[in-house]
Parts: C-alpha cells; sequence; structure tokens
C-alpha cells in the first residue's frame, strides 16, 4: 500500500510539472509575441497603413490585439496610429488625407485660412489634386479640386503632420490666384477679402504675385484691378 502511496502521488507530481511547464510555454511564447509585435512596431511609421503593418512582420492577430490593448488606434479603414504620438486631434484629418493621397495640397478656402487670409470656416477640406490623379475616398470631410499638372507644384510648400507624414499646402499668393481665377465658383469676396488682408502685410510683394500670376491667364487681370483699387 505504501508502494501505491507512492507510486499515486510520484503521478500526481509529474501531472502538475508538466502543467506547469505547459503554462510556462505558453506565458513565454505569449512574451516572446508581445516583444516581437513592439518591435515591428516601433520600426512602423507612427500612422501606418494595414499593408505596411503586414509587410512590417505584424500578424492580422498581433494588429488588432494592439488595437485592444490602446496601444494604436484606428483613423480611417485599414488605417492606424499609436496612441503615443503627439499628433493633435485637429489634423486627424489632414493626416487621413495625406496618407490617401500623398499629393493632396491645401488650396482656396482651406489655405486661405490657415494663411490667417479669410474669417471664412470651410465645411469641407479643400484639397487640391493633379488634374488625371486618382480621388480617394476619405471618411476625412475632403472636397476634391482638380488643377492643371503643369502649374500644380507652383507655389507648393510642405507642412508635416507627424514625424514621416507632411502635406501640401499652397501659399499665400497661389491662394490668392486660385482664388481670383475660380471665383466664378468661390465668390469674388473671397479673393478680394484675402488680397485686402495680404497687401497688408509687410513681406507681402505685389509684383511678385503679379509674376507669379501670369501663370495663370485667368487671375491676372482681375488682381491687377483689384491692387490697383486697393493700394
Amino acid at each position: 500500500m505504501v508502494s501505491g502511496f507512492f507510486v499515486r502521488a510520484a503521478v500526481t507530481a509529474t501531472k502538475e510539472l508538466v502543467t506547469a511547464c505547459k503554462e510556462l510555454c505558453r506565458v513565454s511564447s505569449v512574451t516572446d509575441s508581445g516583444s516581437r509585435s513592439t518591435e515591428a512596431l516601433l520600426a512602423l511609421p507612427d500612422t501606418f497603413t494595414y499593408s505596411e503593418a503586414r509587410r512590417g512582420g505584424l500578424t492580422e492577430h498581433q494588429l488588432y490585439r494592439l488595437r485592444d490593448d490602446g496601444v494604436i488606434e484606428v483613423v480611417s479603414r485599414g488605417l492606424f496610429r499609436r496612441t503615443d504620438t503627439n499628433i493633435p486631434l485637429t489634423d486627424i484629418d489632414l493626416l487621413v488625407i495625406a496618407r490617401r493621397a500623398p499629393w493632396a495640397t491645401l488650396c482656396l478656402t482651406s489655405a486661405l485660412a490657415r494663411h490667417g487670409l479669410t474669417d471664412e470656416i470651410p465645411a469641407t477640406i479643400d484639397a487640391a489634386l493633379p488634374r488625371g490623379t486618382y480621388r480617394p475616398a476619405v471618411r476625412a470631410p475632403a472636397t476634391w479640386h482638380l488643377f492643371d499638372p503643369d502649374t500644380f507644384e507652383v507655389g507648393r510648400t510642405m507642412v508635416p503632420l507627424d514625424g514621416q507624414t507632411s502635406i501640401g499646402v499652397y501659399d499665400a499668393p497661389r491662394s490668392i490666384i486660385d482664388a481670383a481665377r475660380l471665383r466664378h465658383r468661390e465668390g469674388s469676396e473671397l479673393v478680394f477679402g484675402a488680397l485686402r488682408r495680404w497687401l497688408r502685410r509687410r513681406d507681402s510683394s505685389p509684383s511678385e504675385l503679379l509674376t507669379m500670376a501670369r501663370r495663370f491667364p485667368q487671375s491676372e487681370r482681375t488682381l491687377r484691378e483689384a491692387m490697383e483699387i486697393l493700394l
């Protein structure tokens, strides 16, 4: 009987040891998986697409586990960002647009508002693309404008949104020119109000504005006549 007791005890101890080993292996596996997913995440941009995550070594399970744990968040369909970034919430829509359309450039009322040349608050984000470029579907409230590819980059500058992503924005003179050439659609008050404010600035240069406007024949005469009144 004593012998049988020790046999049963040995069997029980063996089972407990096997169970403990299995649990240790499971925890180790989860830890290793978490470590690998963290390393893969840190190698990605602050904002990244699903495809970039997969190419970077994250499995679909790891990706959505990171989401459920609050390490990343979904900003748009198939677009994620790390929650430890410093992107202002007001720039999330711009970030979505920039990631979906790298050539997107803030223009017209959106650009003028950014330069402090209008008090209008656009209901949607005015974003220009070269004519013939695909206009992606985005959740952000965007209005796409198709501009001539030959002059698309005139006055185009870049504004950083995070460590890896920037969005185009037209400078003040180009934004005024676009408002002038599209005044039949945007309204004359937009261009005249923006031009009036711009001319009051010490760094404004009417001659440089007219030189740029020669690239856009629809706007030069309108701006020249307006400046004759305002100056």
